[in-house]
This record gives structure tokens, sequence and C-alpha cells, in this order.
């Protein structure tokens, strides 16, 4: 009873009086009045019921100056620019909110996990160090910091139930590590216009024997990007596919975010295959990586695995813009936005604000969009039960060599900025959901028109299938940045997919002995299993009910199958 009674913002009036005047609640109105209007999942008075909880909580820590970071995205920066000077202002601490490049925030959060040197008082850090976090235990578990030292800090209201992805940020031991801040999935995007226009849908019908739309596995996608490819649409050459292969560190981004798990690569299980992951490393009952290649009972070089990689490469090279194959991700992304590409296998919802800019060729002249998002297609290795696809969770954490004080006074603002007075108007700017009632809240009800299937999405089952990496991973810095050049050198033509995917089980396993020769992840580190041929495991999987690896299928261009994308978004509403 006591802790509904916590829960409830009304409550938190009662509690704390709400006649009483605090410093920093005049501040708190203006910010509320000129930022939060009515786009917030909270009324007025609960608002600010929850700023005055902030001013409250934080007046031990008045005067104090801290430094948060996080990537630069379009989110962080509306948190950066405006939320952490209203959270200055509000409660008189002074936050400073660093953007830097990916890439630095995690090679600044290796350089305080190796030297206990505080650069930072919170991260905004990817929850694909899950597995790294709690096997390392350099950064504070979540779950037992609000139960005991930042009781005091912790937001009666924070609501855990209403985030979405903490499931992703949960480690074996069942402790929460990290704080979703924004998250932003991969999902196929595809020219609804081009994809309704009769000419175009007698043409495959004609050509292919079944209807043009959503493909639902990998066989379809194929034939689409086939038929779309050197087609004239409005006086314009236009492509099937769209994709990037420059061998550069965001190469590697483009297959650890989840491409091998697309194609059927790994296990069952939500949110990651267990026991062996959508980046083939397999972990034995306690949770200890055993493998990556097929000979320890991985996956990373199994057929499935090879199949992705195969298909990366013939669909660059058949279906894409020729310039394709020398883009880095970030020169690739607006490329589908210049009206040239029939769809996209691998989109990224975080580019949705700059593909729904007025003038565009994507775009109607009354705002809505040409184009939609839709579940992503399966490749042939794919079961039902596995996960299909990405999903990017930036979350903050608290390592334990940040002072307790500053801990506390960061742990407020991460909370400020997650709070349900301002997520609606943040995810508005960033459209970067984490909160089911942001989600489901009438102004996005109001703007999903405008936003090519983003909320229809985010409101429908079929969204639990999109996950990040997962705690198999032992060392996410160590080992991500094998793939880029493992991949680099199939994309360049240097190795096969096969080469290309032994050479880069081999090096992962290398990490992982070296993890196990050490002993620095004590009971969680990874553990080398003894060698035997792909049938031996497979075997082994399938007795064990498991899946992975599996056997070459001979025939990997499977029956095509696509679905009408308006009768797949009816089905998710009924």
């Amino acid at each position: 009873m006591r802790r509904q009674l916590l829960t409830s913002t009304t409550a938190l009036v009662l509690l704390l009086g709400a006649g009483s005047a605090y410093a920093g609640m005049d501040e708190a109105k203006a910010f509320l009045d000129k930022e939060i209007g009515d786009v917030s999942s909270l009324s007025r008075a609960d608002q600010e019921a929850e700023m005055q909880w902030f001013i409250d909580a934080a007046k031990p820590f008045a005067g104090m100056e801290i430094k948060v970071v996080s990537e630069t995205i379009t989110t962080h920066s509306y948190e950066s620019e405006v939320l952490a000077p209203a959270f200055s202002a509000i409660t008189g601490i002074k936050v400073t909110h660093d953007l830097i490049q990916e890439g630095d925030v995690v090679e600044k959060i290796q350089t305080q996990m190796q030297t206990g040197q505080n650069l930072y008082d919170a991260w905004v850090n990817d929850s694909d160090l899950i597995g790294t976090h709690w096997r390392y235990q350099q950064v504070r578990n979540l779950t037992d910091f609000m139960a005991n030292e930042g009781k005091d800090v912790t937001n009666p209201n924070l609501d855990l139930e209403d985030f979405i992805g903490l499931s992703f940020t949960t480690a074996p031991d069942k402790k929460l590590y990290q704080l979703p801040d924004q998250q932003f999935a991969n999902v196929y995007w595809f020219r609804y216009d081009w994809f309704n226009d009769e000419k175009n849908k007698a043409d495959f019908k004609e050509k292919y024997g079944y209807d043009l739309g959503v493909p639902v596995n990998w066989s379809a996608y194929e034939d689409i990007a086939e038929f779309f490819t050197g087609r004239e649409i409005d006086g314009k050459k236009v492509y099937g596919h769209m994709d990037y292969g420059k061998k550069d560190p965001s190469l590697g981004w483009r297959f650890t975010d989840a491409w091998l798990s697309m194609a059927g690569n790994g296990d069952k299980g939500l949110p990651n295959g267990l026991p062996v992951d959508e980046w083939g490393i397999k972990v034995d009952e306690n949770s200890r990586p055993v493998g990556s290649c097929v000979a320890r009972g991985g996956d990373t070089n199994g057929p499935a695995s090879v199949y992705a990689i195969q298909k990366y490469l013939d669909w660059l090279k058949a279906y894409a813009p020729p310039a394709a194959q020398g883009m880095t991700f970030s020169e690739s992304g607006p490329v589908p936005g210049q009206g040239e590409v029939a769809q996209q296998i691998f989109m990224y919802t975080a580019f949705t604000a700059d593909m729904v800019k007025e003038g565009l060729p994507v775009m109607n002249e009354d705002g809505t969009p040409k184009w939609r998002f839709a579940p992503s297609p399966h490749g042939v290795y794919w079961k039902e039960g596995m996960k299909l696809g990405y999903q990017d969770v930036g979350s903050w954490t608290l390592m334990k060599s940040t002072p307790d004080d500053r801990a506390k006074a960061a742990w407020l603002y991460a909370q400020f900025v997650t709070s349900k007075t301002v997520d609606v108007k943040k995810a508005h700017v960033g459209l970067t959901f984490i909160r089911e009632s942001t989600i489901r809240h009438e102004s996005f009800t109001e703007r999903a028109p405008n936003l090519g299937g983003l909320v229809e999405f985010y409101r429908s089952p079929a969204r639990v299938q999109w996950s990040p990496t997962g705690t198999n991973v032992p060392d996410y810095p160590k080992l991500a940045q094998l793939w880029w050049q493992a991949i680099g050198d199939a994309s360049s033509g240097a190795k096969t997919a096969q080469e290309a995917m032994d050479s880069l089980c081999a090096e992962q396993e290398k990490v992982m002995e070296r993890l196990e020769r050490s002993g620095v992840q004590g009971d969680f580190g990874p553990k080398m299993a003894e060698e035997h041929d792909l049938e031996y495991w497979n075997k082994d999987a399938v007795a064990k009910g498991n899946i992975a690896p599996q056997l070459k299928i001979e025939n990997e261009k499977e029956q095509p199958q696509t679905v009408n994308y308006d009768e797949l978004v009816k089905s998710w509403q009924e």
C-alpha cells in the first residue's frame, strides 16, 4: 500500500506540501510553460509535483558542477541544449552535457574503466555493452543503487515498468545496470507510392507470379530489388536496394547490429538467442562464453552467417547505386531520401526526422511521406522465435569510479531527461521512444500519418523482435572492432564470405582466450569449449532442443512471400 502511494504523483503533492514555496519552482514553471505545455503524459499539476521532487532531492548538491556525455544524435542535442540548462536552473546543479562521436564514447568509457579516473559523472552508453559491464563489474548496478545509497535521489515516479527497453539493460543476475534514454530500431524501408502504383503491381505480378508488397523473406526482397533496379520512374533510373561498403569502422555496425540474426544465425530467444546469440557467440549454462567458431559450437562462421554476408555482397553489387560500394554509414544515410531508391532492408529509424523534411522528393505536398517503415524480412535460416533486427538503446550508465555525491547528482539529471514530464516532448524532437506512455500518447496518434509507420511499428507486437547486442558478448569494445576489418575484406573482394567469417570467429576466440587466461572477468568470463566439426555441434544442439549451428541448406532461394502493408498494420491494431 505504501509503495502504491509513493508511485502516485498526486500523493507527491500531498507529501511535499502543494502550497510550499521552494527555490527553483519559478524556474520549473517557466520551463513547463515555455517547453512542455500539454505535450506530456502528466497533467500540469503532476508535472509541477515531479519538478518539486527534483528541487527537493537536489538541495544537498546545489552549486555542484557535473559533466555527462553522450553521442551526437538529435535526441542528445535536445538534452544538451534545452534540458540540461533547464535542469541546472531548476535544481542548482550545473550540468555540462558533452556531445561526442559514438566511437569516442566507447573509447573514453574504456579509459575510465582502465584508469579509474573520473572522466564523466554519467554516460549515455549503448546497452550493447551490457555483457561487458556485468562481467567487469565497474558500473553501478542500478537495482542495488536505487535501493541503497541512491534511494534518496530516486524519483518515486520513475515508473520503471513504463520503460520498454529494460530487458536490454538487465544482466543474467537479474539486476538493472543501465537506464534507457533513447531507442531506435533498424527496420525495412520502402516506397509506398511505387509499391501501390498499378503498373508496377501488374508488371511485378506478371514477371514473378505473386503480389508486390512488403517482403516477408529475403527471397522476396531479392525479387523486388531486381524488379526495380534499372526501372525508370518519374524520368529517373531507380535502384531496388541501398547499402554501403567502404572498409571503415561504420561497416562493423552494419553487421554487429543484428544482420546475422535476420539471416537466421544463432538460436531462438528474446531479446537474444540462447545459448548462441546473433554474433554467433555461444555461452554455457552459467553464461560463460565457450566459443565463436562452429568448431566450438558457435555460429559466427556457420552456414547462416556466410549466407548473410554473401547476400549483402551480392545485393550491394547488383541492385544498389554504384557509388554505394565506396560509402560509409553516414554518407549512405541520406541517399534513399533523394528519391531514386525503392527499398532498403536495413534502415535506422533514427533517420526519420531527416526523411520527413519538407521539399524532399520522398515527401508529399501535404506533409505525409511517400515511404513507409515495416518489419524487416528474414533469411532462409530464420525460425519463428528468433530476433529479427537490431534496436539501439543508449542508456544512462554510472561508473563505480565516480564519487557517490557526483553519481547521485548525475542520477538526478538522468532521471530528469527521461521523466514522464519531459519524455513526450523529447520523443517528438528526436523520435527515439523509451516509454510506453509516450508511444501511446494522443499527440503521437495525431502525428503518426506523417511518420511513415514509425508509431505503428512501436505500438505493434512485432517490436519485441528487435533488440540490441546481448550479454553473450564478453567485451564489446574489443570484439566489435574486429568486425569491420573482417567484413571489409569481403566487401573489397580480398576474401570470400566464408574466409572473412572464418577469420572473424578466430579473432574473436583469441580475445576470449586472453580473457580466460587473465581471469579478469572471474566466474562469468570465457571458458573455451573443445573443438569438433559442424555436424557434431549441430547434432548436439538439436538433441538439446536448440538450433545453432545449422547445417547448410542446399537451396537458399526459398519460396518468396510478401504481405500487403495496409493489411499488416490493420492486423497489429486488431
